[in-house]
């Protein structure tokens, strides 16, 4: 796109970060992630020309698949999935260079025939190729994909260069702390640490990573980001769908593992670390760290800090809807939470009283991922005395999803001859400003893993001191079976219990 052509708010941005030729394989090539966001991801790179000039794409799966398949499969998939329609002179450019390679995946000898593959492109192109390995699999077999990149000396090439091997791991990082320590532990056998990209999808959405712009880069917020001027902070992460066909899969799951010990951790980690020395990646990843450690052990005694609950039969968009327990796969004796609801309490100097309260669960009211921070109230009386005065405590909200973006909830005067008040809204919003059509989460993620650009993927001891928190929360429940657990109607913000959360201490959820 030409400059005059794009937005106004876009012009003079610079579109262009350098990253060594390249040779991505995805382990996993037929399978759904793929379809849906990484082919996707990586043909809207080639359009806005952030690819590296001699770029391979290079799937891997069990299936064998002709390479003239496999591109005609990835184009389908631009065509269902892609932000952006099909184009085929920039499709072109990927898909001349787009291979397959068959094997399992604890098959050394297939992985040798990769190495040969990739050689191969090397000795084609007369130079070193930096090699990107995306797992893309069920977690069954992250070890074995692991253990053969190392046996086949994929792992270590050009170790000490910048162009050395990275491998991007998609979540789950365990289902525990013990599997977590496991794979981490497999992890170091074939790699160090910043070879490795843990990604978690939600730090590549843009208002996740505007979080460090807005405390960080505006005087008028980073002085009030302490106990002094916080009351609360919420975050929800919030879904109407329900299980669906992947009722096998959840029953494994649960709302606690699927989306508050990552994807929910991540966001409390932005929302309330200190500020890092620079916008290096470890400096950065130091301090969500150092923030994790801070959280108290939780209190798992009935009205602690901890809630569950699975949706009942209720009514979404108008329609009737299932509750968990009738649902296909799904054992009518099910202990799997559908909502998980959690009080956290940080002991460090910033945060000492201040609760966060994290709440995610499925067949909820709305679709909606926030962060609410709400500020306490002035400390004088001279609008409380009356009717006239309609007060809501001032909130800071940073929209995730659906629609990026934040809102700022003020009091304000209402017009008239008499002085009357009322909560009023200033919003920001992406797609008003800068355009709709912003970068997916995955091309952000994917293009700073092809530049060594850690800063949003989780470290090894992220994952593990986040397990560390909740394991002791799964193993109680696991212990208590159904009792304890709360249920919710399908359409609701929640459960009875996940209401007493914040109600131990005068708070309500706010309703995003």
């Amino acid at each position: 796109m030409a400059e005059a052509q794009r937005h106004p708010f876009l012009q003079g941005l610079s579109k262009h970060r350098g990253s060594a030729p390249t040779v991505v394989v995805i382990f996993g090539a037929s399978g759904d992630l793929t379809a849906r966001k990484l082919i996707p991801a990586i043909y809207n790179l080639s359009f806005d020309n952030l690819l590296p000039a001699d770029f391979f794409l290079v799937g891997y799966g069990r299936k064998a698949i002709p390479d003239e398949e496999f591109r005609t499969d990835a184009a389908a998939a631009i065509k269902e999935f892609s932000r952006r329609e099909l184009n085929e002179e920039v499709w072109g450019r990927v898909a001349q260079r787009t291979t397959y390679v068959a094997g399992g995946y604890d098959d050394k000898a297939a992985f040798d025939r990769l190495a040969a593959h990739i050689a191969e492109i090397e000795k084609n192109l007369g130079r070193e190729v930096q090699a990107l390995f995306y797992i893309s699999t069920p977690p069954s077999v992250f070890a074995s994909i692991l253990l053969n990149l190392g046996a086949s000396g994929l792992a270590s090439k050009y170790l000490g260069k910048p162009h050395h091997s990275k491998v991007i791991i998609e979540k789950p990082f365990g289902k525990d702390l013990n599997s977590a320590l496991a794979l981490n532990q497999t992890i170091r056998q074939v790699l160090e640490e910043h070879q490795v990209y843990r990604i978690d999808h939600y730090l590549g959405k843009e208002t996740v990573q505007d979080l460090l712009v807005q405390r960080f880069a505006n005087s008028i917020f980073e002085p009030l980001w302490n106990r002094n001027y916080i009351d609360s902070v919420q975050i929800t992460v919030a879904e109407e769908v329900g299980v669906g066909t992947r009722g096998g899969y959840y029953e494994q799951s649960g709302a606690l593992r699927d989306m508050i010990q990552n994807h929910t951790m991540q966001l409390v980690a932005l929302t309330a670390m200190e500020p890092p020395v620079s916008l290096d990646a470890e400096a950065i990843r130091d301090e969500k760290v150092k923030l994790l450690r801070a959280i108290q052990p939780l209190n798992l005694a009935p009205g602690g800090d901890v809630a569950r609950a699975q949706y009942a039969a209720g009514m979404m968009g108008g329609k009737p809807v299932k509750g968990y327990l009738e649902e296909e796969g799904i054992n009518p004796q099910s202990a799997t939470e559908t909502y998980a609801g959690i009080r956290l309490s940080i002991n460090n100097w910033r945060w000492q009283g201040v609760p966060f309260y994290l709440r995610s669960g499925k067949r909820m009211a709305r679709r909606v991922t926030e962060i609410a921070v709400n500020f306490k109230r002035p400390p004088g009386t001279l609008f409380a005395e009356s009717e006239r005065f309609n007060l809501a405590p001032n909130t800071l909200a940073f929209q995730i999803q659906p629609d990026e973006g934040l809102s700022l909830v003020l009091n304000g005067k209402i017009p008239g001859l008499e002085t009357r008040t009322q909560p009023v809204k200033m919003n920001f919003r992406y797609s008003t400003t800068f355009g709709s059509n912003t970068p997916e989460a995955y091309e952000r993620l994917v293009l700073d893993a092809m530049t060594g650009d850690g800063t949003l993927f989780i470290r090894g001891d992220e994952a593990e001191t986040s397990w560390k928190l909740y394991t002791p929360v799964l193993e109680a429940w696991a212990k208590a079976g159904r009792e304890g657990m709360d249920s919710y109607p399908a359409g609701s913000w929640g459960p009875p219990s996940g209401d007493a959360l914040t109600a131990k201490n005068n708070h309500i959820w706010r309703q995003p």
